[in-house]
């Protein structure tokens, strides 16, 4: 077994984990992955998530935010919730937050004026942004461009983007999380390259799950559904197009989680 691993985006909210969830953190602690970073996408799930981390303390954080499909649902009201939310000591990020134009679930107006406020209450929390980004790449450079010497940092979640886009994320000294979107053969393959263009101290890992489960994964589960458990996977494949071992591969990218989010100190 490799070191232990950090999963950083982890929905564990999801109905798919209604019936099993204490299996699947049993199996994701048996196979290494002993920290999960628990996503809140709107305000009824970063309460969930808060509460799931009082179920299962010993492995697990959360992060409080409004995801950009449900911009339209943000309200006044939003910003004192989630600094109600933020104060609990799991809670170690703002988001999840960000722009999204790719499905326009929210419109582009809505967005926008959410993830300002979002922006604006990282900054005077003085905490790290669990960021999206879809399709709205330069709208989101500028917006985190205004506060981003405010911050105590962020990482862009998923990243898929150009080479382009991670160079400008990079400048801004935001961390990035990769999952196995790089497995995937059909849409995944200029991350093959990017990735060895993030420096080790700003790479972290994440399965995203339940989407996006590895499409290298042998067997894959009757299920289709991903887990935690299937990060040390991802590790391996990463670790190989890197050159390196996936032992120190998790390592570091334990230790950059860790930094960003201040676990310890939580």
């Amino acid at each position: 077994m490799i070191s232990p691993l950090t999963d950083i985006g982890v929905n564990l909210t999801d109905k798919s984990f209604a019936e099993d969830l204490e299996q699947v953190i049993e199996s994701a602690v048996a196979s290494g992955v002993t920290t999960l970073l628990i996503t809140g996408t709107n305000l009824l799930e970063s309460q969930q998530a808060v509460q799931l981390c009082r179920r299962f303390p010993d492995v697990t954080f959360s992060t409080a935010g409004v995801h950009p499909h449900h911009a339209k649902e943000w309200t006044p009201q939003h910003a004192a919730q989630l600094t109600s939310l933020a104060a609990d000591c799991k809670v170690v990020a703002i988001g999840e937050t960000g722009l999204d134009y790719n499905r326009n679930f929210s419109a582009p107006e809505q967005q926008r004026k959410a993830f300002e406020s979002q922006l604006e209450l990282a900054a005077e929390l003085k905490m790290p942004l669990f960021l999206h980004e879809r399709d709205a790449h330069d709208d989101q450079l500028s917006m985190l461009k205004n506060v981003m010497s405010q911050l105590a940092g962020g990482v862009i979640h998923c990243f898929t983007g150009t080479q382009a886009e991670l160079e400008h994320y990079l400048d801004l000294g935001l961390y990035i999380g990769i999952t196995g979107w790089i497995c995937d053969e059909r849409r995944g393959m200029h991350l093959r390259e990017l990735v060895k263009m993030i420096p080790a101290d700003r790479l972290l890992l994440e399965t995203d799950c339940p989407y996006l489960l590895p499409r290298t994964l042998k067997p894959k589960p009757k299920s289709r559904r991903n887990e935690p458990k299937y990060l040390p996977h991802i590790t391996g494949f990463i670790a190989g197009l890197l050159s390196t071992d996936s032992e120190a591969l998790a390592r570091q990218t334990t230790l950059n989680a860790r930094r960003l989010f201040n676990f310890e100190h939580r």
